[in-house]
């Protein structure tokens, strides 16, 4: 079962500066999202729901260090991504 991102624009402007600041990670942000539209469950992803005022949100690792905030709709199949960036600029 395959995933349809939903990109806002919102989250388009933050992922530009995003790999405008690291362009050294624009593959593995790439990789990231196909695998996610793939199978958001994929273990090198990392899925998990994010807790307190976060709560409706999971989140994905691109790496060690960086992550994408999401809101996952599974009864529609649609991922909206809505932030990126390090570990506590997206929490």
């Amino acid at each position: 079962m395959s995933y349809t991102l939903v990109f806002t624009e919102q989250y388009t402007r933050r992922a530009r500066r995003f790999l405008q600041r690291h362009p050294d990670l624009k593959q593995q942000y790439l990789k990231t999202l196909q695998l996610l539209e793939a199978n958001p469950h994929h273990p090198s992803l990392r899925l998990h729901r994010l807790g307190g005022k976060l709560a409706d949100l999971h989140s994905v690792s691109i790496n060690v260090s960086y992550r994408i905030t999401l809101e996952l709709l599974i009864s529609e199949h649609e991922i909206i991504p809505v932030n990126v960036g390090d570990h506590d600029g997206v929490y």
